[in-house]
């Protein structure tokens, strides 16, 4: 949904239910001691991962409600990389993308989807987006 607010910080963010089983929470913090890239499939996958953090690269299992609101200026934990869609304009999701590739990245991107014609939103196209660090 649409940002409607004058400070950023003023948004109250919708809440989703997440599940980090025991065998998966155990992979992620094996492939971050490895130094292996922990790959997201979607937002809700990003905001799973980064709530579940309790430490840079350390991961619990658990399950529960996340409201986590991110948006640039966040400092990823566990996210290395990204596959996501092409969000609307002023959505909490093109907010997300800009923290984690950038803000002049994601303009970047986004002036080359629209003109590419990419399709936008739940079921348009697509991109990877790996970490800048």
């Amino acid at each position: 949904r649409p940002v409607q607010v004058d400070e950023i910080e003023d948004h109250v963010m919708h809440s989703e239910f997440y599940s980090i089983p025991t065998e998966t929470a155990d992979l992620i913090r094996m492939a971050k001691q490895e130094g292996r890239r922990v790959v997201a499939v979607g937002t809700t996958s990003i905001r799973t991962l980064e709530s579940a953090a309790v430490d840079h690269g350390m991961i619990e299992a658990k399950q529960g409600w996340t409201n986590i609101f991110i948006y640039p200026g966040y400092q990823f934990k566990i996210v290395d990389a990204v596959i996501t869609n092409f969000h609307l304009p002023k959505s909490t999701l093109i907010m997300l993308v800009s923290a984690f590739a950038g803000r002049e990245f994601t303009l970047q991107a986004y002036q080359t989807a629209v003109e590419e014609n990419y399709r936008f939103f739940s079921f348009g196209d697509a991109m990877l987006i790996q970490s800048r660090a």
